[in-house]
């Protein structure tokens, strides 16, 4: 091989992309657990993803793929997800933070963490962040859901409640039962303005002249005062995309990314 056929291809491996790494399963606690882990040694940070309900780690793959060359990457599926064993503990969302935490610590992923949740999941990072604060350089909410948004579920309508045993497994119904206790778990913890954070925002082309209202259920404005008081220093950016954010628009939620990783290290 010349000289310039070896710089040639040694520039072709540097540029290649970094892929994705498969999901592999893993007994963490005594518990199967499925995630994706890579390390990155020359990052500063770890970007942790939590997924929103019914949702599974693969609809990170282009995020991933994104942002893998800056930052160590972890995602998993919580119990009941893919192939992740179920578990009898409780589903609220200070159980399923420190559960997450354990599965760091496990897979040798210190912080600071850049966390980056998509609905559901995102009210779980909005606790984590809360909950250990000296742990999160920055965060990362994909369309999610906010505290209160959810009633409680006594006060579902009765259809609506036999509609989750139909259509629903177990670990879902649970997750969705939990879903306005965690809401008052984050309201019960401190600040987090101090926090770099980017609020993605779902709302369809054509809409851009309707107040921005954070997937509040009817538009009850209460509530939507409610929510867009919550982080103040937030930036807010408006997508024209769908729910599946990240699977849709994949590349809004990388450009979040990094947004936040470079305001973190400007803190």
């Amino acid at each position: 091989m010349t000289k310039h056929a070896a710089f040639c291809l040694a520039g072709l491996i540097l540029a290649a992309p970094v892929l994705a790494a498969t999901a592999t399963t893993q007994l963490i606690d005594g518990r199967k657990v499925e995630l994706v882990a890579m390390k990155n040694p020359a990052a500063q940070a770890t970007v942790v993803f939590e997924n929103g309900s019914r949702a599974t780690v693969d609809k990170w793959d282009k995020v991933i793929d994104g942002i893998a060359p800056q930052a160590s990457v972890f995602a998993y599926n919580r119990p009941g997800y893919g192939k992740s064993a179920d578990t009898a503990t409780p589903r609220d969302g200070l159980t399923i933070v420190e559960e997450l935490r354990r599965i760091l610590q496990h897979e040798g992923l210190a912080p600071p963490y850049i966390l980056v949740g998509h609905s559901l999941g995102g009210l779980y990072m909005q606790l984590f962040a809360k909950r250990h604060p000296e742990e999160v350089a920055g965060i990362v909410l994909v369309d999610a859901l906010y505290p209160r948004v959810i009633k409680k579920q006594e006060d579902f309508p009765l259809l609506t409640r036999a509609g989750e045993w139909l259509f629903f497994s177990s670990m879902v119904r649970k997750e969705i039962s939990g879903i306005y206790e965690t809401g008052e778990q984050v309201m019960a913890q401190g600040d987090i303005d101090s926090k770099p954070m980017v609020r993605l925002v779902n709302q369809p082309k054509g809409a851009t002249a309707v107040p921005v209202d954070f997937g509040v259920v009817n538009s009850d404005p209460q509530t939507i005062s409610f929510v867009r008081a919550l982080y103040p220093h937030a930036k807010t950016v408006v997508v024209d995309s769908d729910h599946q954010m990240q699977s849709a628009s994949p590349e809004v939620v990388v450009q979040a990314i990094k947004d936040v990783m470079e305001a973190g290290q400007h803190q």
